[in-house]
C-alpha cells in the first residue's frame, strides 16, 4: 500500500534557482552536515549524486538523484535500503529572492511497518527540511 509523508512547507530566503542548483548536487549540500546532530554527522556520506547515510534503527540508506527539472522539482530513489522509497523536493518561486520548499515520501508500506515508522518518519522528513531551509544557497 503506497504511503505518502509531507513536510510542511518552509520558506527559503534565497531564490529558487539558487536553492536548486544546491540541491541538485549532492555535493553541494555537504554544509547540511553542519545541520545535523554532531553524533549523527560521521553517518553521513554526500556525492554529487547521492547520499549514503546511518538511519539507527533501519540501517544503511543510499539515495539517488532520479530526476531533475530545473528549477522546481528534484527526486531522488532509493539506491540501497531496507525500506524502498522515493523523495521529492519541491521548489516554488515567492519573489526573485525567496521561494518555498516541501519535501515528500513516498513508499509502499504494509500496515504493521506503516505503524511502526510513520511517527518517526514524518520526525525526520521536518527535521531534514529544517535542515534544508537553514542552509546557504548563495
Amino acid at each position: 500500500m503506497e504511503t505518502k509523508f509531507e513536510s510542511s512547507v518552509r520558506e527559503i530566503p534565497y531564490a529558487q534557482a539558487s536553492v536548486y542548483h544546491r540541491l541538485s548536487d549532492l555535493a553541494l549540500s555537504e554544509e547540511v552536515r553542519d545541520q545535523l546532530p554532531e553524533d549523527k554527522r560521521e553517518d553521513i556520506v554526500f556525492s554529487s549524486d547521492s547520499i549514503t547515510m546511518n538511519v539507527p534503527p533501519v540501517g544503511n540508506i543510499s539515495i539517488q538523484i532520479c530526476d531533475r527539472e530545473e528549477p522546481k522539482t528534484i527526486k531522488y530513489e532509493t539506491v540501497s535500503s531496507p525500506l524502498p522509497f522515493n523523495l521529492w523536493v519541491q521548489l516554488l518561486p515567492i519573489t526573485e529572492t525567496t521561494c518555498k520548499m516541501k519535501l515528500t515520501i513516498k513508499a509502499d508500506l504494509n500496515p504493521f511497518v506503516k505503524g511502526m515508522i510513520s511517527k518517526p518518519l514524518q520526525a525526520g522528513l521536518e527535521k531534514l527540511a529544517d535542515a534544508i531551509a537553514a542552509g546557504k544557497y548563495e
